[in-house]
């Protein structure tokens, strides 16, 4: 931080610069580390084919900065830090660690990189269909490159965004990637910076984006050095995870640099095209500028450079649209954030289940408000909490919400961690898919859910410490010690948990998952051809009911205007096991488009099935004709 004098009256300038091995034309690197707790730093680079290394004491800058520039400096050249004559640590803003998190960090020229995705638009908001994914699980190579692969088959079934569960350098091989302690560094088993290069250079060549998720709210437990070089963390707050990241305390102006320059590495070095932010209710920060509100303005800025959007998207439990809301109303003017409201309304119903958060759920017209409305809880009682929860979405459009009726969070956090593909049958997975891509928000599929994988997706970590790696495993099972399933909880740091995760990657012909798998490419293509589907303000849910009694079915009803003509779809939902007779005044006067329970998809409808009757979990969807292969395909009428 340094002073200036203007008109007579101080004024701060806060200039903190980007750190870690910043390369430079003609093979020049500046060195660049945020240490004001050290008197003095050491930059050591290893000479491998001797095993000798070169010590430079760097030069002091201000505000706890040291700094050493060389030129002729090698791509891969390996190198670390001594704090005041104390042991090796690797780079804090290390863009790559070869050899792990606790072993010295390497040069890398991220901007070499031969990008070849032309003049790629991006994909705007309103168009995105989320396909959240982790890299270690998605294949049997648990690669970047190996993901590639299957890109065009995503692609093919509508899916128009990537999400990457975190990919920062975490400990061992095998991890959700929550647990990283390198912001900057890519997991080098999933194949490294250069790895990630190729992926989202491929994406963007065949028309998919590529968000990742990045975790600004803690670090993890092993290897994270970062202490030792400044206040990184704050004891004001704690999270559920350990110390929380220091944003408002002394010293949270080059922490915040960090983050913010963070930031930029991933969309300037990476391309990425937008990130989610992890658990923001636990990114505490009393600035009058919120660390959220710099990170979307630092985001905006290197997507104007870049020419297209770059998404900012949080995840959050609050309830609290102040993340969406405008900068000048006082909110953090982010791009959208997600509403668990959604899932647990369709995770109680279909499931039963009342324990933890779900007891606040289980009900039909719980549903309805979630469909209208975005939040169930929106100021309104939660037993769980014991509180009063959340306050109303008001005018923001769905455009603004991502919804899943599953994720990594709501599968691994479970006992066994095991999918809707094991715990519903497939015409409760049918009516899942329809619920969630045919609501009015942003869709977002957890891998595998499109064709009722079965295999689970518990926790899983590769922690290196033995006495850390113990208190994983230990803490996994004390967490649900007084469950009903205290004994189905797997070991996290056993190989065989993490093998058990990884997709089959099959849907054979005539099997429940191929149909599934029908269902969601033509409610993909739906969609993408429907204008009402993708109007996301004209729409409105409510529960039938019959003489005066209300029916476990839900119609909903999404329409636009084309022309001053008024398009209209309309679905009705079975959200029960039992039949449900539709009174003719509540049928449609429009075009069966699709039923769920159509043979195409594996489902139990025949010739012989009444038109006015939706069978159990069975839903139908109403329009008007369009003249495309969905039209004429099986599974429509």
């Amino acid at each position: 931080m340094s002073q200036r004098t203007l008109n007579d009256a101080h004024v701060l300038e806060y200039d903190t610069p980007p750190c870690g091995a910043l390369t430079r034309p003609n093979d020049s690197v500046c060195w660049r580390v945020w240490a004001p707790q050290a008197n003095s730093v050491t930059l050591v680079l290893p000479d491998p084919p001797d095993g000798r290394s070169r010590t430079i004491p760097m030069q002091a800058e201000r505000d706890g900065y040291f700094i050493h520039v060389e030129s002729h400096v090698a791509d891969g050249q390996p190198y670390a830090f001594r704090l005041d004559d104390g042991p090796e640590r690797p780079d804090p803003a290390s863009r790559r660690q070869p050899h792990g998190i606790h072993k010295p960090s390497a040069v890398i020229r991220l901007e070499d990189f031969p990008w070849a995705e032309g003049d790629w638009p991006g994909i705007r908001r309103e168009q995105l269909v989320i396909y959240e994914l982790h890299v270690g699980t998605f294949t049997p190579e648990g690669t970047f490159d190996a993901v590639i692969d299957r890109l065009e088959s995503l692609r093919e079934m509508g899916i128009t965004a990537v999400e990457l569960m975190p990919v920062g350098q975490f400990p061992g091989d095998r991890g959700w990637g929550y647990d990283g302690v390198h912001l900057y560094a890519v997991q080098e088993s999933y194949g490294g910076p250069r790895g990630l290069q190729r992926l989202i250079d491929t994406a963007h060549r065949i028309g998919l984006a590529v968000i990742l998720d990045v975790v600004y709210n803690h670090l993890g437990p092993e290897g994270s050095y970062l202490s030792e070089f400044g206040p990184y963390f704050t004891d004001r707050y704690q999270t559920p995870w350990g110390a929380a990241i220091n944003f408002d305390d002394a010293g949270s102006d080059a922490v915040r640099a960090f983050v913010i320059d963070n930031v930029r590495h991933w969309v300037r070095d990476f391309h990425v095209d937008g990130l989610r932010l992890d658990a923001v209710h636990a990114i505490y920060d009393t600035s009058p500028r919120h660390i959220l509100r710099e990170i979307k303005e630092a985001a905006d800025d290197e997507a104007a450079r870049l020419g297209r959007p770059v998404h900012v998207i949080a995840e959050s439990n609050l309830n609290d649209v102040r993340l969406l809301d405008r900068t000048e109303l006082g909110g953090y003017g982010l791009g959208a954030q997600w509403s668990d409201d959604f899932h647990h309304a369709v995770h109680a119903i279909l499931t039963g289940e009342r324990q933890s958060y779900y007891l606040d759920f289980g009900c039909v017209d719980q549903l309805v408000k979630a469909l209208n409305e975005t939040f169930v809880f929106d100021g309104t009682y939660s037993e769980f909490r014991g509180r009063r929860h959340g306050a109303p979405a008001g005018s923001h459009p769905g455009s603004r919400f991502v919804i899943s009726i599953q994720n990594h969070d709501q599968i691994g956090n479970r006992a066994a961690g095991d999918r809707f593909g094991q715990l519903l049958n497939p015409a409760q997975q049918r009516v899942a898919a329809g619920l969630l891509l045919l609501a009015p928000y942003i869709p977002l599929i957890f891998m595998g859910d499109e064709y009722g994988e079965t295999r689970p997706f518990p926790f899983f970590s590769s922690f290196l410490d033995p006495q850390i790696a113990l208190s994983a495993s230990e803490g996994r099972r004390r967490e649900f010690a007084g469950s009903e399933w205290p004994e189905l909880v797997p070991d996290p740091q056993a190989v065989a948990t993490f093998e058990s995760a990884k997709l089959s990657w099959s849907w054979p012909d005539g099997s429940p998952q191929a149909g599934l798998r029908k269902l969601y490419y033509d409610l993909l293509t739906l969609r993408r051809f429907r204008l009402p589907l993708r109007e996301f303000n004209e729409h409105s849910a409510r529960r039938l009911e019959r003489g005066g009694e209300k029916r476990d079915v839900i119609r909903l009803q999404r329409h636009a205007s084309n022309d001053g003509t008024v398009v209209e779809v309309v679905v009705l939902f079975n959200i029960s096991g039992q039949e449900q007779e539709i009174p003719q005044p509540e049928l449609p006067p429009l075009g069966l488009l699709l039923s769920s329970e159509s043979a195409y998809y594996g489902g139990a409808r025949t010739s012989e099935t009444p038109s006015g009757v939706l069978l159990p979990f069975e839903f139908q969807v109403f329009g008007p004709s369009l003249a495309t292969s969905l039209a004429t395909s099986p599974g429509a009428a």
